[in-house]
C-alpha cells in the first residue's frame, strides 16, 4: 500500500503504538501531537486519512475537524476517549467520517481504516449507483461524478466528504423517489455493522447547509415522514 496516514494524538505512548501498528499494515505514517503540528504536516504531504484525537494541547479536535473539512475532503476517523453522544454527533456533523472510542480493538481499527480508504479512493463502489464521466446539474449546482466535486451557482467549489458525495449522488440518481434511511445507509456504509440510521440524518443536515436548502422548508432534499428522503431538484441542461 502506498498510502500515507496522519495520526494526531498527544499521548506519546498511544501515538507510537498506533504508528507501529499501522506501519506493520503497510502504510506510511506521519505523527503529530497538536493541531499546529498536524497542519504543518498537511502543508507538506498529501495525506490519505487522518486519525484524530479530540483532546489536544492547543485546540479542541472538533474545531480541527471543522478546519480540516473546510480545506479538504480527506477521510477523518475520530479516535478519542470522549464517548458521549454529543461529541459523537458533533464530530459527524462537522465532517468526520467515523468515530471510535479508546481503548479500541486494533483489528477493528485496521479494518475501518482500510474500508474508508478504499471507499474514498475508488469511485463507483456504492451499489453500482455511481457512473463515470457524468455531470449532474440542479438549481445552479453541478456535481462532477468522476471528479467527485460540487460547484455552486457562482462556480465556486463546495467541499464534500466521501460520504456526503455518495449520499448526494445516490439521491440525485433516484430523483423524486423516496429512499429509506436503510437503503441510504447501505449506499454510504456498505456492509458495515453497527452503523446507525442517524448517520443519514446528520449527512442530510450537512448537505442541506452546503446546498443552502432551508431545513424548515427544503426544496432539494425533502424529508418524507416515517419513510426517508427524496431529492426533488430538477435536472438542468
Amino acid at each position: 500500500m502506498d498510502r500515507r496516514l496522519l495520526i494526531v494524538e498527544d499521548d506519546v505512548f498511544i501515538l507510537e503504538l498506533l504508528g507501529k501498528c499501522l506501519r506493520q499494515d503497510g502504510y506510511a505514517i506521519s505523527l503529530a501531537r497538536s493541531g499546529s503540528e498536524m497542519f504543518g504536516i498537511l502543508d507538506k504531504f498529501d495525506v490519505d486519512l487522518i486519525l484524530l484525537d479530540l483532546t489536544l494541547p492547543d485546540e479542541d479536535g472538533l474545531v480541527l475537524t471543522r478546519q480540516i473539512r473546510a480545506r479538504s475532503s480527506v477521510p477523518i476517523i475520530v479516535l478519542t476517549s470522549r464517548n458521549n453522544r454529543d461529541d459523537r454527533l458533533s464530530a459527524l456533523h462537522l465532517g468526520a467520517d467515523d468515530y471510535m472510542t479508546k481503548p479500541c480493538d486494533t483489528d477493528e481499527l485496521l479494518l475501518r481504516v482500510r474500508n474508508l480508504i478504499i471507499r474514498s479512493a475508488t469511485p463507483g463502489k456504492a451499489g453500482d449507483l455511481l457512473s463515470p464521466a457524468e455531470i449532474e446539474t440542479f438549481a445552479g449546482f453541478s456535481l462532477d461524478v468522476s471528479g467527485e466535486t460540487l460547484s455552486g451557482p457562482d462556480g465556486a467549489a463546495i467541499p464534500l466528504t466521501r460520504s456526503e458525495f455518495v449520499l448526494l449522488h445516490t439521491l440525485i440518481r433516484a430523483r423524486n423517489r423516496v429512499l429509506t434511511r436503510a437503503f441510504l445507509l447501505d449506499a454510504v456504509s456498505p456492509g458495515e455493522d453497527g452503523a446507525s440510521d442517524r448517520l443519514i440524518d446528520v449527512l442530510v443536515s450537512r448537505l442541506r447547509k452546503k446546498l443552502d436548502d432551508n431545513p424548515r422548508a427544503p426544496e432539494l432534499i425533502q424529508t418524507v415522514s416515517g419513510r426517508g428522503y427524496r431529492f426533488t431538484g430538477k435536472a438542468q441542461d
